[in-house]
């Protein structure tokens, strides 16, 4: 048997204005999607506990079937795992955004672009490694990920620190979102301090000029200490890997010990390569029984506002992902899927938000079968099934057809 699980990042939405009081789910044309929800399971599941905050990290931690409130320890160590950093025990791991900050008038400074105009790696790369040469030693590492997101060790720091992620305050001051309470003052000299060197890049300056905006400061949050989950094999049985451009989705997949693949084209914004998911995912699941397919371009549009570029995002996962997986899939034997968003991030928005989302399982003797009900993979649809999960971290059990661990 084959598990699948297609994880198209922030997809729940709302109802949206200019779709015509419609959701981007309910909008797109996505046959393969509409197709599962009405041969399979249909229902909605509750992906953030109470009181923890709407990210990706949270949300795809309790995709992977771990509790949150019992394994999270914060979203960068997440991602670290899975540059394969070495952190020890007493090390605190930031998140550090490269970010474009705009003055006002008054002097202030808000948060123009929490990506810095979705900065290519290599340019950000070259900055990040300036800024660990001047920076670094044995107090801070820097380390350079993916476009805007990297990684900062702290060294036997701390955890306390009240941060706020950059994409939750887009285009407003920052000044009541800078580091509050232990270990703030350290950070706030940091960032100013980056701040400076970035002022005077070169890169900013070849940036400046051709239109682009410049990343002129960092900004740090989603820290924590290393955590340490049990793997997908002691719980199921199943060897996996997971397909993803974004470095928080891959170091889960690490530390849920998967197999991290590489996919050239996969950029983690709307221009992704899909189809060749897609075929990489088939490739991967003839050697294993279980795969995770990230997309992350439904959440960069909606965090962009764009309802017309997530509706064209959901519509390119249901053609060249679940269309090439359904193609391929019954070439190597039973499979079953699971569908689901890892949290809502409504375009009005422009950020997360903390309902449940709609989620679909079946299986590939359902979907040889005529579909018994009229229904559709949209928020509304799932809603009026009348099943819903409130510990969104059993699901993965329903997939795979036993009790979750």
């Amino acid at each position: 048997m084959k598990y699948v699980i297609v994880h198209g990042d922030g997809m729940a939405d709302w109802p949206c204005p200019e779709l015509g009081g419609r959701t981007p789910l309910q909008a797109a044309r996505k046959p393969n999607m509409d197709r599962i929800a009405a041969c399979g399971e249909l229902g909605m599941v509750a992906t953030i506990p109470d009181g923890m905050p709407p990210g990706s990290d949270v949300g795809t931690m309790t995709m992977l079937g771990y509790d949150p409130r019992r394994y999270h320890t914060g979203r960068a160590p997440i991602e670290a795992a899975s540059m394969g950093l070495n952190i020890a025990p007493d090390d605190v791991v930031f998140r550090m955004n490269l970010v474009s900050l705009n003055a006002a008038a008054d002097g202030s400074e808000t948060m123009g672009d929490f990506t810095a105009g979705h900065i290519g790696s290599e340019e950000a790369g070259e900055m990040v490694r300036d800024i660990g040469q001047r920076l670094g030693g044995s107090e801070f590492e820097f380390h350079p990920g993916v476009s805007y997101r990297h990684i900062m060790v702290w060294h036997r720091g701390l955890t306390d620190t009240v941060l706020t992620p950059p994409h939750d305050i887009t285009d407003q001051p920052i000044a009541q979102y800078l580091p509050r309470g232990p270990g703030a003052d350290r950070l706030r000299e940091l960032t100013a301090a980056a701040a400076a060197i970035l002022a005077r890049h070169p890169v900013n300056e070849a940036r400046r000029k051709s239109g682009k905006p410049a990343a002129n400061s960092v900004w740090f949050w989603g820290q924590g200490r290393r955590p340490a989950v049990p793997t997908l094999r002691e719980r199921f049985g199943a060897s996996g890997a997971v397909i993803s451009a974004v470095d928080l989705v891959n170091g889960l997949g690490r530390l849920a010990g998967l197999d991290v693949i590489k996919v050239p084209g996969a950029t983690g914004f709307l221009d992704t390569d899909y189809g060749a998911k897609g075929r990489c995912g088939l490739e991967a699941l003839k050697q294993r029984d279980f795969l995770l397919v990230h997309i992350e371009a439904p959440d960069e549009a909606a965090h962009m506002g764009r309802a017309d570029f997530k509706v064209e995002a959901i519509e390119r996962i249901d053609e060249l992902v679940i269309g090439t997986l359904l193609e391929g899939l019954p070439r190597l034997g039973e499979y079953r899927i699971l569908l689901m968003p890892d949290h809502a991030t409504p375009c009005k928005l422009k950020t997360h938000s903390n309902e449940p989302v709609p989620f679909a399982i079946v299986s590939h003797t359902a979907l040889t079968q005529p579909p018994s009900i009229n229904r559709r993979y949209t928020e509304q649809d799932a809603a009026a099934a009348g099943l819903k999960l409130e510990h969104g971290h059993v699901l993965i059990g329903r997939l795979f057809q036993q009790a979750s661990a």
